[in-house]
């Protein structure tokens, strides 16, 4: 495989896009959170206490997410200053750890869909009654 100035400039895009979809969904929570607290203040029901509670776990996974999506952007701009300077093995290597980043990001947003899941399931138990 040949490796040039194009590889690691191939994730810009991805990983941008990624970002930018977990930065709607952490304004979305927050909307959502805001309007929980509202409803819960008026009304002590559990159940929304359990979905906000749900919703700040979710918080948490998608600031991990942005943090590696981030660190994964970082490591790919210095691969390319590296093959920029010349050193092929070492950009290898920081494409390399921008790959692991951006994995461990995909996988704390798998996470942040599971438990995604469960807030809806705990609205149809809502009207389940």
């Amino acid at each position: 495989m040949e490796f040039n100035l194009s590889t690691p400039a191939l994730l810009f895009s991805a990983i941008s896009l990624f970002m930018l979809a977990f930065t709607n969904r952490f304004l979305s929570l927050a909307t959502l959170i805001r309007q929980h607290v509202a409803l819960y203040e008026e009304k002590k029901d559990p159940n929304t206490l359990a979905q906000i509670h749900n919703f700040y776990r979710r918080l948490k996974i998608i600031k991990y997410t942005q943090i590696f999506a981030v660190l994964s952007f970082l490591l790919c701009v210095i691969s390319m200053f590296i093959i920029f300077v010349h050193d092929e093995t070492l950009a290898k290597w920081f494409f390399g750890a921008s790959l692991v980043s951006l994995f461990v990001s995909l996988l704390f947003s798998l996470q942040e869909l599971f438990l995604s899941i469960g807030a809806l399931k705990l609205e149809i138990e809502r009207i389940k009654g």
